[in-house]
């Protein structure tokens, strides 16, 4: 198993924080996020990692040289990082060639959770705050029938119940090619301002998706300046 990090966004909406960074390398408690992100794989015995970047790549692969946490990094390069989320992982389409734990890269969380979505008995996998009620931003994975629906921003009329998704999404070898072809849906509609779990539609159509419920574990993904303060008041304490 190895894990594709997408890292290649601008995250303009934390531009005050990230100082012309790329988000990943905003510090929480003295650590970046893709530090602890290297450090949570390794422990959860995880030694690959296949990173996506594009904005400011230089200074991650600087971060990387300087300790990569015993984990054997390699980069992949989305020229369209301006674009939605799903041109980085097309980019990474070719590497998808293991089970594989594709990754956000905003996310301060407890290793736990990691290593539940890794050991989950589900081959393929979300994970799911049901803490959480959508009210507004949250990305919600969608049950129907005991399987994952969709993963997205935009509710379904229909479906069982819903929490958070957390960003991490486990997939088995055999399945990736599902991946691929519910992309290239999109791709081919040049629909490139999309978000790939929106372009994952097909895919969790043709392909049977388990869940792990993780509510009560610390985590946030950071995407405005609030979610760092939340990040360093109410969830660094408990990690």
């Amino acid at each position: 198993m190895k894990a594709v990090i997408l890292a290649a966004g601008v995250g303009k909406r934390l531009w005050s924080v990230t100082q012309h960074r790329p988000k990943c390398l905003i510090e929480i408690g003295g650590r970046s996020l893709l530090h602890r992100y290297l450090q949570s794989l390794g422990a959860v015995g995880v030694s690959r990692a296949d990173i996506v970047v594009g904005y400011k790549q230089e200074l991650i692969r600087s971060a990387v040289d300087a300790d990569s946490c015993g984990i054997r990094v390699n980069f992949l390069v989305n020229e369209q990082f301006h674009r939605g989320s799903i041109s980085s992982l097309w980019v990474a389409r070719a590497v998808l060639d293991d089970d594989v734990i594709i990754m956000d890269a905003d996310v301060l969380f407890h290793r736990e959770i990691l290593r539940r979505l890794v050991n989950s008995a589900y081959p393929n996998a979300l994970l799911m705050d049901e803490s959480v009620k959508q009210t507004g931003e949250e990305c919600m994975v969608v049950i129907e029938g005991g399987r994952v629906i969709a993963l997205t921003k935009r509710m379904p009329l229909h479906y069982d119940y819903a929490g958070e998704g957390v960003g991490f999404l486990k997939v088995r070898a055999a399945d990736t090619p599902h991946i691929v072809a519910s992309l290239k849906t999109y791709v081919d509609r040049e629909a490139w301002q999309m978000e790939y779990e929106d372009a994952l539609s097909e895919f969790f159509k043709d392909v049977k998706v388990g869940h792990e419920k993780i509510g009560g574990l610390p985590w946030t993904e950071i995407d405005f300046i609030e979610d760092v303060e939340r990040a360093e008041r109410d969830v660094l304490p408990k990690l």
